[in-house]
């Protein structure tokens, strides 16, 4: 996938994250999420995350542009089905696709390992999420 920035195009590549990409995964979430800090008066779930032990134990890719990561999606696979539990985009590009790109890739990977659905939990408060994942078809 490649994106412009400015006067440049950027090439995205989605990839299985490594146990180097960690602070590379932790500043993505962090700057993805810390928008909802005060809305909530707390941190969202994905911010209080050990992303090494998510790397290690859950199904995790990353959108890396460069060695930079702009995106991340960890998956796992529960007692309930296929579970998004995480998708992060970096603020600077957000809007450009990557999202978008990580749920694709998630509905490719519950098909792949046999499911038929995948599932994921949002904070109700926030909203535009609710908006951006209800009836979204992939």
């Amino acid at each position: 996938m490649k994106f412009v920035t400015d006067s440049s195009t950027t090439e995205i590549v989605l990839r299985p994250a490594t146990p180097d990409d960690a602070a590379g995964v932790t500043e993505c979430v962090r700057a993805a999420y810390v928008k909802w800090v005060p809305r909530l008066s707390r941190k969202p779930w994905p911010m209080l995350q050990d992303y090494s032990a998510v790397i290690a134990t859950e199904i995790v890719f990353v959108a890396g542009s460069g060695d930079q990561v702009v995106g991340v999606l960890v998956l796992s696979n529960t007692d309930d089905g296929f579970l998004i539990e995480n998708v992060a985009v970096l603020p600077a590009v957000a809007g450009r696709g990557i999202g978008k790109l990580l749920l694709v890739h998630a509905e490719r990977e519950a098909k792949a390992r046999g499911f038929d659905s995948i599932y994921l939990y949002t904070n109700e408060k926030m909203t535009e999420n609710l908006v951006l994942y209800a009836g979204e078809k992939l």
